[in-house]
């Protein structure tokens, strides 16, 4: 089954055949046409996911960062403003909390503070809630060109496993220069190979995801859990 042809929002997903969700995913990246992954690009909208499959989330991340505050003082606009992402972080994260998963974002991720999530440190995964886990690694140890620091949150009742927490230096760089001049610099790479999820990572991804499903939760305990969430990110 192609991302074109996986269900639509109120469908009833046959849990035979689709295993996971991705969301806030490009329609021709590395989740589209993967025969148990249902595909949620920005046709779809991942807002109105309703489950019941375990999720990968990468929502939109533009307005999260160090540059959006920059751009909104130069262009203005609603468009621009910081965290103005249209809801698509602060559902992603629900999706996660309802139905296991994990939620991938750029490290130092401003989205992260504005939702109560703790801010990864150090090495491996900091456990920061009764089925919450943050974490800091760099996709060049999994063979992105750039250094590409990203944090993760995983939700679910099956501890998360290791992953690569080694951080080679990346041969290229993401975005702007190196102000401390050209020496500091290094080739940038095209937005859609920065943007690009290596498959050996975004595997992983998907394993943990898969491994992280809340079906074993009482309707009560998951009642609680997601009114505690939406609480916090109020």
């Amino acid at each position: 089954m192609t991302a074109s042809e996986a269900p639509r929002a109120g469908v009833r997903v046959d849990r035979r055949v689709m295993r996971l969700a991705a969301l806030f995913v490009q329609p021709d990246g590395c989740y589209a046409g993967l025969p148990n992954v249902d595909a949620w690009p920005e046709a779809r909208d991942a807002r109105n996911y309703t489950g019941p499959l375990p999720v990968v989330a990468h929502p939109p991340c533009q307005l999260w960062g160090a540059m959006a505050a920059v751009n909104y003082a130069r262009w203005g606009g609603e468009h621009n403003r910081p965290g103005n992402d249209a809801g698509c972080f602060a559902s992603a994260l629900r999706s996660v909390v309802a139905f296991g998963g994990v939620l991938e974002h750029p490290a130092k991720s401003r989205a992260f503070a504005a939702h109560g999530l703790a801010k990864p440190i150090g090495i491996g995964w900091q456990r920061c809630g009764l089925h919450e886990w943050v974490c800091e690694v760099w996709q060049s140890a999994y063979g992105h060109r750039a250094n590409k620091a990203t944090w993760l949150y995983y939700y679910g009742t099956t501890p998360p496993i290791e992953l690569r927490w080694d951080r080679p230096k990346g041969t290229h760089q993401i975005g702007f220069h190196d102000q401390r001049g050209k020496a500091a610099n290094k080739p940038t790479l095209g937005k859609r190979e920065a943007n690009a999820t290596p498959l050996e990572f975004r595997d992983e991804l998907l394993r943990l995801a898969m491994m992280a499903h809340n079906a074993n939760l009482s309707d009560a305990d998951l009642s609680h859990i997601l009114n505690r969430e939406f609480n916090r990110m109020k």
